[in-house]
């Protein structure tokens, strides 16, 4: 090949690689675009509207100039908190069992196919299915004495064993970071974190207080009235933060468990067969050293789901309903960031729509503090106590 070809093919090879660079920075900028558009109008028309008052007052009535969102911040916790605990570990479970236990077999398929489709339904029909099966319909069952206080003492020791292994965990990291000879900031904060859970926990089980806690929890989502045969519990029937948490829980298991599927499908199998090789059991390996293997993986889908369910109005409006006032009850309606934004963003009032955008702007930035936060205390160096 003559020389005027090998340059001229050369010439051609970094026109399509400068091209191909050009284009690929241009897609960048354009995924990154509407974000920033979207972050710089919500600042322009929010950031006026935040003060003292927006974050620690509930909504003025209907005409008067001032008021905050501080019961819908707490109610939105509330939502997310319990439709985390409901979508979760459900997903993170279906999720191990597809790509671990049950390759290939029917029910494996059932479930993979159930989760792809609901992944697409409407948020409005998941809202209507949860008013449906639980706003619409009052659910009642009767427990005698004997079976009622034997409930009761598994939640008080659950609740309890629960607090002892948090205990135990933030112990046995702060005893590991304190071993290690790389110390840096994130190590320093994950200490001070796994001192605070560590103390809390302490604190609780020294003063009896996990198991009146978890009770006093249930007693908030459940009717509980004694009678003279034993006990009679009763849930659903109204609008909830109960409801609502199931809502957006049912939402968040469909993206959980393909998202913990594909992660732990990526695990080289060499690593199982290591495992295996050594002696260990299946069940062990899989909890042990694929799923923390996987890990980084299964907490981004889960940060994804949460992130998905955090600005859902459509399903709250047909089970939470909302709430102008205080709210942490379960069994009552609770107000919540998305649906005061939704009220305020259709009223007439200029006062109010200001505030929908100032919510808007809360909305946004308590997703991406939660999700930064997260993925960064439970990243490889915060876990492992390494830089």
């Amino acid at each position: 090949m003559s020389t005027s070809a090998l340059q001229l093919r050369s010439r051609f090879r970094a026109i399509t690689d400068h091209t191909v660079t050009v284009l690929a920075i241009v897609a960048t900028i354009l995924v990154i675009a509407p974000l920033a558009v979207i972050f710089a109008e919500l600042i322009y028309k929010g950031i006026s509207s935040l003060n003292l008052d927006f974050f620690t007052k509930v909504p003025a009535p209907e005409g008067e100039t001032g008021g905050g969102m501080a019961n819908a911040i707490v109610g939105s916790a509330v939502l997310l908190g319990l439709s985390s605990l409901i979508g979760i570990p459900i997903g993170i479970g279906s999720g191990i069992y597809l790509a671990e236990f049950g390759r290939g077999t029917k029910l494996a398929n059932t479930v993979r196919f159930t989760a792809d489709v609901l992944n697409g339904v409407p948020s409005i029909v998941m809202g209507v299915t949860a008013y449906a099966l639980i706003v619409a319909i009052k659910y009642s069952f009767h427990l005698s004495n004997f079976i009622f206080i034997a409930l009761a003492g598994l939640i008080y020791v659950i609740s309890n064993l629960l607090f002892i292994g948090i205990l135990i965990l933030s112990v046995r990291h702060l005893l590991r970071s304190a071993r290690s000879f790389v110390w840096s900031i994130r190590v320093v904060v994950s200490m001070i974190l796994a001192g605070a859970a560590g103390i809390l926990s302490l604190g609780l089980l020294v003063l009896r207080l996990p198991g009146p806690l978890a009770f006093s929890l249930v007693k908030s989502a459940i009717d509980i009235v004694q009678d003279d045969r034993g006990y009679s519990l009763s849930f659903g029937g109204h609008f909830s933060a109960l409801s609502g948490g199931v809502a957006l829980g049912i939402m968040m298991i469909p993206t959980v468990c393909r998202s913990t599927e594909e992660m732990l499908l990526m695990v080289p199998h060499a690593v199982r067969e290591a495992a295996l090789g050594l002696g260990v059991p299946n069940w062990r390996s899989v909890l042990s050293i694929t799923v923390k293997t996987a890990s980084p993986g299964i907490i981004t889908g889960c940060m994804l789901a949460f992130a998905r369910v955090a600005g859902e109005t459509a399903p709250l409006l047909f089970t939470a309903l909302g709430n102008q006032f205080w709210s942490t009850s379960l069994n009552e309606p609770i107000a919540a960031l998305p649906l005061q934004i939704y009220i305020y963003a259709s009223s007439p009032y200029e006062d109010q729509r200001r505030m929908a955008w100032a919510g808007a702007l809360v909305l946004i930035a308590l997703i991406v503090i939660a999700v930064s936060l997260v993925r960064w205390v439970t990243s490889r160096g915060v876990l492992k106590g390494n830089s």
